[in-house]
């Protein structure tokens, strides 16, 4: 969780978040799948054995010792997907700007003419939404 909360979080998604990050750390420390499926067992148990508690108070601590135990117990070096943020390929791809499209030479366009004949009409609709929306653009003078 953030050190900034900006928005209310309900307690019902904080047990869920707190369940779906202990389930991660358990995927960071054991890497054959048949240990981490006997431990999210016993994981899901735990919480299982508390999901009926009707106090708030009581349901107020077990979730603050909870979130208390997953920061204790937490992975020194957790695991992160590749392309996630923190993850080794995060990034890498590089987004090319639209309109370098538009730099393509006729005899590669003409590859793929239903694909630019789709692009030219979206471009058309697009200026047209655009000047509806804020006017036909001014020709600067020079």
């Amino acid at each position: 969780m953030s050190y900034l909360q900006t928005s209310v979080v309900s307690h019902a998604a904080r047990v869920r978040r707190l369940y779906k990050e202990g389930l991660r750390q358990l995927q960071s420390y054991y890497y054959f799948r048949h240990l981490y499926r006997y431990h999210a067992i016993l994981l899901r148990q735990r919480f299982d054995e508390h999901k009926d508690e009707m106090d708030m108070v009581k349901a107020k601590k077990l979730l603050t010792a909870g979130e208390d135990e997953l920061f204790l117990k937490s992975h020194p070096q957790p695991f992160k997907f590749p392309n996630s943020p923190g993850g080794v390929a995060y990034g890498r791809e590089p987004i090319f700007p639209d309109w370098a499209l538009d730099m393509w030479h006729p005899l590669e366009r003409a590859q793929y003419p239903e694909y630019f004949a789709r692009r030219e009409q979206r471009k058309k609709e697009y200026i047209e939404r655009w000047e509806k929306k804020y006017g036909k653009a001014e020709p600067e003078a020079h």
